[in-house]
């Protein structure tokens, strides 16, 4: 991918865009593959980097949705399974099976939990990642080493998938880029643009150059997640808001207090959620919470009563109890979850997405999923087309292989992730001076992954590197840290900068790192930590 190149097209647009998206989180750049592949031509804008937001801090896991079997939500949990097996055939390299244990310490457990897991293999059917069964209490102790034996009566096995949300977040930008779209991070858009009461188009601003431009289109789509509200009312001062968001926390823990590649599934705490412990990158991942909040920021952190919580249910089913001490990194999300306007509850509010058309022809995009990121992507094509009275041509996505596709092939490959570009990335780690050296002794990256994220994937700040390209951030918050400087310093060589820029990219990073440490207290966030922010 090449920013400038794309830049270039804006300029030289020749003519009004098919399809222009704004954002770029999942449903964003899945909308961007989907016009793309059906050969409209098509521009996505996001105003900071890919999947800056929601996309890159969900819990990893590409599922049907266990809990929404128990609520009697058949046709979502059906969707669902039918994405997630489409998403493990297109991107092999970026989705694994991993298994799940419930323990069970009453009597009741085990079979009322075993009945709908079986439902669920049921629901799968041919798509199903392997067959639910019954545990021992021997056999869960086996697979979930640490936890409390205490009345442990056994378990539950079921499959479901897991996956690099970020790491996905780019195929899909390099997927929508190789069939032809132009796809730039750093572009603000700053108003609506309209003929005769009718939507035409966008202005927007290069964050990096503050170059202005006028872009028409035929269709805009607003997929901006959480904030699709600001984009309605840039449409129409005096639309209501239709989203209601919720906050979600994940604490990351060191692989001692959960060594297993078994994940474990809390059915249900005593306020009625669900969480899960993940193995995730040699790390552990717990989450999640389910918190209203009255406004959304592009960096919203947890709250000290969130992180205390997840800490508190760990403690009752690890035998080695974690303390905020323990915690390497802990990161929040904002679910922009569709209400009815009267919701006070947002883990009753809908899961499944919606797709509106305003009077001037904006078309929204929201609520949903990761797993489900295709399927929401389709209709808002399809609603696209129609707006701008394109040409219809039917979607092409269900069985499209994403860039990088490549079957798995040894767990401990470094560069698994990166998929058939793995060669190209190997290559510039061994025949470039020095990047064969590790980024920092906690973390499981090489230096020339820095290279070939500002390189081949439009990496334009350190964040952008330690968040997502790579996952240090979450990983090792002060590792990270620690490996801003040698960051900053290759990226500036890579991109051109000067000492400036990276005094300026360190005093930034290090500012929304200590964020990502427990106890980091309100008053220390920096003051442009972006609480209210333009699309």
């Amino acid at each position: 991918m090449n920013r400038d190149a794309f830049l270039d097209s804006v300029r030289g647009q020749g003519g009004p865009w098919d399809v222009v998206i704004v954002g770029g989180g999942a449903t964003g750049l899945g909308a961007a593959v989907d016009a793309a592949s059906r050969g409209y031509r098509t521009l996505l804008l996001e105003q900071s980097d890919f999947a800056k937001g929601t996309s890159s801090r969900s819990t990893k896991l590409v599922h049907g949705g266990v809990r929404y079997l128990q609520q009697g939500n058949i046709s979502l949990v059906l969707e669902a399974l039918r994405e997630r097996g489409r998403l493990i055939e297109n991107a092999p390299h970026l989705v694994q099976n991993r298994q799940f244990v419930l323990p069970a310490y009453a009597w009741w457990e085990r079979p009322f939990y075993g009945i709908g897991l079986k439902l669920y293999d049921q629901l799968a059917g041919k798509r199903s990642m392997g067959k639910s069964r019954f545990l021992s209490k021997n056999e869960t102790l086996r697979m979930l080493p640490g936890i409390q034996d205490t009345d442990l009566r056994g378990g539950v096995i079921y499959h479901d998938g897991q996956f690099d949300d970020a790491r996905l977040a780019i195929a899909l930008a390099r997927t929508a880029a190789d069939l032809g779209a132009s796809v730039i991070n750093y572009v603000r858009v700053e108003g609506l643009l309209k003929r005769n009461g009718r939507l035409s188009g966008v202005s927007a601003c290069d964050i990096e150059t503050g170059d202005e431009f006028e872009i028409s289109s035929r269709a805009v789509v607003n997929a901006t997640g959480a904030f699709v509200d600001d984009v309605r009312q840039m449409d129409d001062p005096r639309a209501r808001s239709i989203v209601s968001p919720s906050q979600g926390i994940h604490v990351v823990l060191d692989r001692s207090f959960f060594p297993t590649e078994s994940a474990l599934l809390i059915p249900r705490t005593a306020d009625g959620r669900v969480l899960f412990v993940v193995p995730w990158h040699g790390r552990v991942l717990l989450g999640t919470t389910d918190t209203p909040v009255d406004h959304v920021s592009l960096d919203p952190r947890p709250l000290e009563d969130e992180i205390d919580y997840l800490l508190e249910h760990a403690g009752q089913y690890f035998k080695q109890k974690p303390v905020r001490s323990d915690v390497l990194s802990t990161f929040a999300g904002l679910r922009p979850l569709v209400s009815s306007g009267d919701d006070t509850d947002t883990a009753s509010i809908s899961r499944e997405h919606v797709v509106r058309i305003s009077k001037s022809g904006l078309i929204t995009v929201t609520g949903g999923k990761w797993t489900t990121y295709r399927k929401m992507a389709e209709d808002t094509v399809d609603e696209a087309v129609r707006t701008g009275r394109l040409v219809e041509r039917p979607s092409a996505t269900a069985d499209l292989r994403l860039h990088g596709w490549q079957r798995p092939g040894v767990q401990s490959d470094p560069f698994a992730a990166y998929g058939s570009d793995g060669p190209l990335v190997q290559r510039i780690v061994s025949e470039e001076e020095g990047q064969g050296e590790p980024l920092h002794p906690r973390l499981p990256y090489l230096r020339g992954e820095v290279i070939w994220a500002a390189r081949s994937e439009m990496a334009r700040t350190v964040e952008d590197v330690l968040s997502r390209r790579t996952r240090a951030l979450m990983l090792d918050a002060n590792a990270a840290i620690e490996s801003a400087s040698v960051v900053a310093d290759l990226m500036a060589r890579e991109l051109g900068r000067g000492q400036e820029w990276k005094a300026s990219q360190l005093r930034e990073f290090n500012n929304l790192a200590g964020t990502y440490l427990p106890g980091a207290r309100q008053a220390d966030r920096p003051a442009d930590s972006h609480e209210e922010i333009s699309i």
